[in-house]
């Protein structure tokens, strides 16, 4: 709805009118879902998913100081294909972290990284999905067929 100009603006004229700024697409949010801040979601995930992997790596690999069965026994529960398409999602992760690690460090300090962050981030994608296809079918291998 157009707002009038009302008071010592309005005195001379006739009203005057001024369209009202158009609702956003993305009202009430800072974010506009490009690949920037794809890259920051993606980051920040896959940064606490693999810190959540290391505190359960160091905890049960500090059982073997404990008790050495109980130990055996949580190396026997990763052994399961679940835990092994878990492995596959921690490589991923990984992968994915280390390769957008690296553009991050050519946005920051490269003269020109900002102006190439956005062919960077399809370029870290398809790197990753490149390594995630090699890495997958031998890893699924191991963990299927024994």
């Amino acid at each position: 709805m157009p707002a009038k100009v009302t008071g010592a603006e309005a005195a001379g004229s006739a009203s005057l009118t001024v369209p009202a700024p158009r609702p956003s697409r993305f009202a009430g949010t800072l974010y506009r879902g490009h690949e920037g801040m794809w890259s920051w979601v993606l980051h920040r995930i896959t940064g606490v998913a693999i810190y959540f992997f290391l505190l359960v790596h160091i905890l049960d690999t500090a059982l073997v100081r404990v008790s050495p069965e109980a130990y055996n026994i949580v190396i026997g529960a990763y052994q399961t294909p679940i835990m092994g398409l878990g492995e596959l999602a921690l490589v991923g992760a990984i992968g994915f972290h280390a390769l957008n690690g690296l553009r991050i460090i050519l946005v920051d300090f490269w003269g020109v990284g900002t102006r190439y962050q956005r062919g960077m981030f399809y370029g870290v994608l398809g790197l990753w999905a490149v390594l995630m296809i090699g890495f997958s079918p031998r890893h699924l291998m191991h963990v299927f067929g024994g």
